[in-house]
């Protein structure tokens, strides 16, 4: 028979022993690190998952690097690799990709970050400005950056419907690029797809610059 600290645990019990820690846990939140491969929890025959204490010190190790660090999750998989060796981690490895926007984040952590209430991002969300993706209660990882600073905008005074424009916006400007890029994208040619990638990079971000400088233009002949 198993010590009872060497016994396997509910989601429940595990999210018990670390809410004192991060009192942002959640079933969706370990459910969402499992279905990234970050953890890998026993189960039982009828399904339900059953956590050792090594799962708990790896989840634990998880969090820590995502509150302290902000780190993404392919950051903290190769800080795994080295933890699970028992090897020293001095700081944070750096292997993100500068054009990647990070991990989908789940909406916890997306209100710790952005400094948003409950109301205002799902009045965002009735705007169009900030959905999770699908039926889930998963945000795609440009949604920080988005919720932050539609914050600094409700901060000014603007509400969440006058940022649909914003929107509007930039689904017109999507579409424009979209459709440049079309054909290729219908290709199933390996070197069309990379073509078609090489072009909505492109122009996507001349379409960020141009956007940038015109309205630099306007609120400086407001100012002059």
């Amino acid at each position: 028979m198993a010590m009872a600290d060497e016994r396997e645990m509910s989601i429940g019990e595990v999210i018990n022993l670390l809410r004192d820690e991060f009192p942002d846990i959640s079933v969706s939140k370990i459910r969402f690190l499992e279905s990234q491969g970050l953890i890998d929890p026993d189960r039982t025959s009828s399904g339900y998952r059953q956590f050792g204490r090594q799962d708990l010190a790896r989840l634990r190790f998880i969090l820590q690097q995502q509150r302290d660090h902000f780190l993404p999750l392919k950051v903290i998989k190769s800080k795994l690799t080295l933890w699970e060796r028992g090897e020293e981690i001095d700081g944070p490895i750096d292997e993100a990709d500068p054009e990647d926007p990070g991990e989908p984040v789940d909406r916890e952590t997306l209100l710790k970050r952005s400094g948003l209430t409950n109301t205002q991002l799902d009045d965002l969300d009735d705007a169009g400005l900030v959905r999770p993706i699908g039926d889930t209660t998963v945000y795609p990882p440009e949604a920080v950056l988005i919720a932050t600073e539609a914050r600094r905008l409700m901060e000014h005074g603007l509400e969440p419907r006058h940022l649909r424009s914003i929107k509007l916006a930039s689904d017109r400007m999507a579409d424009l690029v979209i459709q440049l890029a079309a054909p290729l994208l219908k290709a199933s040619n390996p070197d069309a797809k990379a073509k078609a990638r090489e072009i909505l990079n492109d122009c996507s971000g001349s379409m960020r610059a141009i956007n940038r400088a015109l309205l630099a233009l306007e609120v400086r002949q407001q100012i002059t």
